[in-house]
């Protein structure tokens, strides 16, 4: 069997700042994946990606089967977005989105009861080799975006401009925020599928780049999971390593910095430096569009934190309302005082229950009243911890001074757009001050001024 212990020998990589919150994955990290019952109704928004709308399809009325396509990808930067369910379009309205400010184009579509997949989709696997053009149009057509939670369209990754010299692919397998353990358990319980899919995702890429080199990186408190990677590396010609447990560890910028000691330059991307990133959900999905022709209509989710009475890993279809996982989970615990989608530190605070699961949810976590903990804001004492934390090297206190003094220039020349949001610096400020929520501020003005 595999080996699951790591020697004290093995070099652990990491980045400078970060935090180092209760990682409070006991909850989850042993419950094997779990498959929610067929909702009998979902919400399917046309903007589940970064970039452009997709373009609705249907009408109200017409029926639909399971992975057929509802809306088309718009532009170069979009994704198609496909039904959940099989049923009947009940309706096509603006509706607010769990994850943007604002409204969104939906669809609602009412379950038939019978799970009538699109004929297209294959139901056994069969081995076979694809090109890198064949690759990259089976995930556009699947419509998979990056399933850590930023949901970029995968097929724009998969296609780095020509003079982009690419050679080297992470497979990111950190999974660094509290509470967190689907992509843990997908390592647990479909490893193979996840290399084959970092194989096609690795061929894609060597369209116009040779020899490019695979790297798996897992943080240290997943044992298991870098056990069972390892036992499979010589068969399949890839490297894992052993990154130290901090957060945000699974950050694109850092998780280079770690592993290849490469800095993405300011207002650059990895492809800058010759690097991909992919997430391990995003590798498995690849894996399914490729050898199943199957789109991206269900994925793994956490559900997890003091509120909901079981607490579970989850195969939900996209669409989902969080209110028939809380059934499912056996109800709440106590006084629901906050639901995040998301992480607690970088996810989204929700205010309904009706909210639908949408392609880049990586959980759904219930807090009580003993665990949340609503402290007022106090004036900034100038301790510098912020600015210690910061994995971009930036300045927070001062940011956030010049954003309160409404000087966004200021604030942009001391680099505000390089922020990745991360939290680190609330999380570790004894002064409770809303950072993030003053530095997303600070750069929709420093943005909406650029654009005039």
């Amino acid at each position: 069997m595999f080996n699951f212990l790591i020697s004290k020998q093995v070099k652990k990589f990491s980045f400078a700042g970060g935090v180092h919150p209760e990682e409070n994955k006991h909850f989850t990290e042993n419950s094997p994946i779990e498959k929610l019952p067929l909702p009998k109704l979902v919400y399917l928004p046309l903007l589940q990606h970064t970039g452009k709308q997709a373009k609705p399809l249907l009408n109200i009325g017409d029926k639909v089967k399971t992975g057929q396509i509802i809306g088309e990808a718009d532009g170069k930067i979009s994704a198609n977005i496909h039904s959940s369910i099989s049923g009947k379009v009940k309706d096509l309205k603006e509706l607010p989105h769990p994850l943007i400010f604002g409204r969104v184009l939906t669809y609602v579509i009412e379950s038939d009861g019978e799970d009538i997949w699109d004929e297209n989709i294959k139901r056994e696997f069969v081995k076979k080799e694809f090109d890198s053009d064949e690759i990259i149009e089976k995930v556009f057509k699947a419509g998979i975006v990056g399933l850590g939670g930023a949901a970029f369209p995968t097929a724009v990754k998969l296609s780095p401009p020509k003079e982009k010299v690419i050679d080297t692919l992470i497979i990111n397998g950190c999974e660094c925020e509290p509470y967190l353990t689907n992509d843990y358990r997908l390592m647990i319980e479909k490893p193979k599928e996840i290399i084959l899919g970092a194989l096609l995702l690795k061929k894609a890429l060597e369209k116009n780049n040779k020899n490019i080199r695979l790297i798996f990186g897992i943080e240290d408190n997943k044992e298991k999971a870098i056990g069972i990677f390892d036992s499979y590396k010589k068969d399949y010609n890839f490297e894992v390593y052993t990154l130290k447990t901090k957060y945000p560890q699974g950050a694109e910028k850092q998780l280079i910095k770690a592993i290849l000691k490469r800095e993405v330059p300011s207002g650059g991307l990895p492809f800058d430096v010759g690097v991909v990133v992919q997430n391990v959900g995003t590798a498995y999905a690849c894996y399914e569009a490729c050898y199943f022709d199957k789109p991206l209509f269900e994925r793994v989710i956490t559900v997890s934190g003091n509120g909901i009475k079981e607490k579970k890993n989850l195969l939900v279809r996209i669409g989902t309302q969080i209110k028939d996982i809380v059934e499912y989970c056996g109800g709440y615990v106590g006084e629901i005082k906050k639901v995040i989608m998301g992480g607690p530190i970088m996810g989204v605070a929700i205010y309904s229950e009706d909210m639908p699961i949408v392609k880049g949810t990586t959980g759904i976590l219930f807090f009580n009243e003993k665990e949340v903990i609503l402290e007022k804001e106090r004036d900034c004492i100038r301790c510098g911890r912020c600015v210690e934390v910061c994995p971009m090297g930036l300045l927070p206190t001062e940011l956030h001074k010049f954003i309160k003094r409404r000087e966004f220039d200021k604030a942009r020349d001391y680099s505000l757009l390089d922020c990745i949001e991360c939290g680190s610096c609330a999380f570790i400020c004894p002064a409770r001050i809303k950072l993030v929520q003053s530095f997303k501020f600070g750069k929709q003005e420093i943005i909406k001024k650029e654009r005039k």
